[in-house]
């Protein structure tokens, strides 16, 4: 790799001429960083891979000459494919953009990377089963595989792949389906729930399930984990008998299956099925329809879980290709198969009419948190109103587009749907910004990179008003924080918002608000109804609406197109394609292996 890249120096700073082209070991070592004695090394070892001719000068006044034999461009394309085969993404980008001025290598690259991805069908050898395969690219390598201690969408859409949960949200019927358990009862309080077990559900390696793997899962959980709020209020776990599990609380919750939804109550099995607990994170097992094959150079590969309890996936294997996320231009560029927007290519002689289509809104939004544990000008709520009001999300949604769908007034778009845009009033927002006293501070602004536009444009909107702001990389001592939310599980999800240990309203409201989400939280889940519930909740969200401690931006579009012969496509809440029952049709699929 290395050699490669100091052919292309060479190319670049002597032109490639197929002519001999004067140069001294001088000129080399310095542009190759290096002594003229390893200059020469250098040279012999190209030599012999037959990329240049070095011809020494002999005598005095005759200069040594340089002939390079592989034409610049291809072999630039070359080197990128080669390095990027390898999961190193970021070095065939970073070469490209090196080496390729004046050549087309960019958009030859871009166009073989998009052969790489979409759904795949290898024909079988000797009348062998074809292999389906779906590969795709993703800007952001997952922060973790560990359950309980998972934040993001897409770690958490990659573990309900690996393991399951005792209980599922079906987001059709909204109702609570069973998985693991097959059936589960709470005491007539609301203050014990016992679950009772599948029989023959098994462990990627064999081993059958028990609640002895509940158990542990759950008391692992329990313990000062991230996601331990969602048994913030266990009092015991007990192992009744190999298939029936009681978990009793302190008060009431009506809900605690929805809490038993949630991936980060995924079971693994007990102690880790004897491996050391780093050692096991490497290649976590569950019960889920696919396992972790392999997780290295930039890829993660899922292969089916032929013994599925609810009946073996269709594809055989997933390929995860992860980009750094400064190629995100270049993304793009290509088919959408990538994060929420995933998408087969589109075929140059097909018209996207002939594409099937899923098109919904993203359960969540886009949102600004203040950071009211901090001082500065955000302590006053007339400031914070006055920001408000000057950020028109109609405006960004216009100027921005994108998946930038509606204006956002609340965590739920079927919500914000209700609602109609203020016009901007400067007399009002004048006077707030008086009533603040504030004095021109600087207000530091952090952001999840996926919402730089978003940043840039607020951060214009607030000069306008004469607010300064620049951009702040400490998330914890930033004033504002500009990131999304996705509700997969809904009202579970709104609560992990609040509780969940590194979300960023832990870290940015004082602890006399803290309590006070907290109580509230508490007198919805002893709620006796669901509109009394979600009553509460929803005083809460107005709360920090009215109070402009969250300023709500958008609702993202989640947007989807496929090719005609793949089935049982479907978007998760989550945002993402659920794998497990994707399949690819036989008919109109070549002898060889055809990726769309």
């Amino acid at each position: 790799m290395l050699w490669d890249e100091r052919y292309l120096t060479l190319y670049e700073r002597y032109g490639g001429e197929t002519v001999p082209v004067e140069a001294t070991l001088e000129e080399l070592s310095e542009l190759l960083y290096c002594t003229p004695r390893n200059a020469k090394l250098i040279l012999k070892k190209l030599q012999n891979e037959r990329l240049i001719e070095w011809l020494p000068g002999l005598g005095r006044g005759h200069r040594s000459k340089i002939v390079f034999h592989k034409e610049k461009e291809s072999y630039l394309i070359d080197y990128a494919i080669s390095v990027a085969e390898q999961g190193d993404y970021k070095r065939a980008f970073d070469s490209i953009a090196q080496y390729g001025s004046g050549t087309t290598a960019r958009e030859s690259f871009l166009e073989w990377l998009n052969q790489q991805f979409g759904y795949k069908k290898g024909e079988g050898v000797y009348g062998e089963e074809c292999r389906d395969t779906l590969v795709f690219p993703v800007l952001k390598a997952p922060l973790t595989l560990d359950p309980a201690d998972l934040l993001y969408a897409f770690d958490s859409h990659l573990i309900r792949q690996i393991s399951d949960r005792l209980v599922r949200y079906d987001e059709p019927t909204g109702q609570i389906a069973p998985m693991l358990a097959h059936s589960w009862t709470p005491s007539s309080d609301y203050k014990e729930w016992t679950f009772y077990l599948r029989k023959g559900v098994r462990f990627h390696n064999g081993a059958e399930l028990t609640s002895r793997d509940v158990q542990f899962t759950l008391e692992r959980l329990w313990k000062e984990k991230a996601n331990s709020w969602l048994l913030r209020e266990v009092v015991r776990i007990e192992n009744l008998s190999l298939r029936v599990l009681r978990i009793s609380l302190k008060r009431p919750n009506r809900i605690f299956d929805r809490y038993m939804c949630s991936a980060a109550a995924s079971i693994i099995p007990y102690e880790f099925a004897g491996a050391a607990e780093e050692e096991f994170w490497r290649k976590p097992i569950g019960t889920g329809p696919f396992q972790l094959a392999s997780w290295s150079n930039g890829r993660i590969r899922l292969e089916a879980n032929d013994a599925y309890f609810q009946g073996r996936p269709y594809l055989d294997e997933v390929e995860v290709v992860i980009m750094p996320e400064d190629c995100s231009k270049d993304l793009d560029q290509l088919a959408k198969v990538h994060h929420s927007l995933d998408t087969m290519k589109l075929e140059p002689n097909m018209t996207t009419n002939e594409w099937q289509e899923i098109e919904k809104l993203c359960h969540g939004c886009v949102l600004m948190n203040w950071n009211v544990a901090a001082e500065g000008p955000q302590q006053s709520v007339a400031f914070r109103q006055a920001v408000r009001k000057i950020i028109q999300p109609e405006e960004m949604i216009k100027e921005l587009g994108g998946e930038r769908a509606i204006p956002a007034f609340g965590f739920r778009p079927e919500s914000s749907m209700k609602q109609s845009v203020e016009p901007v009033q400067p007399g009002q927002i004048n006077e707030l910004l008086r009533e603040s006293g504030y004095a021109g501070e600087m207000l530091k602004i952090s952001y999840i990179p996926k919402y730089r536009e978003d940043a840039t444009w607020i951060m214009e909107r607030l000069a306008e008003w004469g607010i300064q702001s620049e951009t702040h990389e400490d998330i914890e001592h930033a004033d504002i924080k500009i990131s999304g939310l996705v509700f997969p599980e809904d009202e579970v999800c709104e609560i992990e918002a609040y509780e969940h240990r590194d979300c960023i309203m832990q870290t940015y409201f004082d602890a006399a608000r803290q309590s006070w989400i907290g109580g509230r939280i508490d007198e919805a889940l002893a709620a006796e109804t669901t509109a009394e519930r979600r009553r509460i909740l929803k005083d809460i969200e107005e709360y920090l609406r009215d109070e402009s401690l969250i300023i709500f931006l958008h609702h993202r579009r989640i947007s989807m197109y496929w090719h005609p012969s793949v089935r049982g496509v479907s978007l998760n809440m989550l945002g993402w394609v659920d794998y497990k029952d994707v399949w690819l049709e036989q008919h109109g699929i070549s002898a060889l292996q055809e990726q769309y």
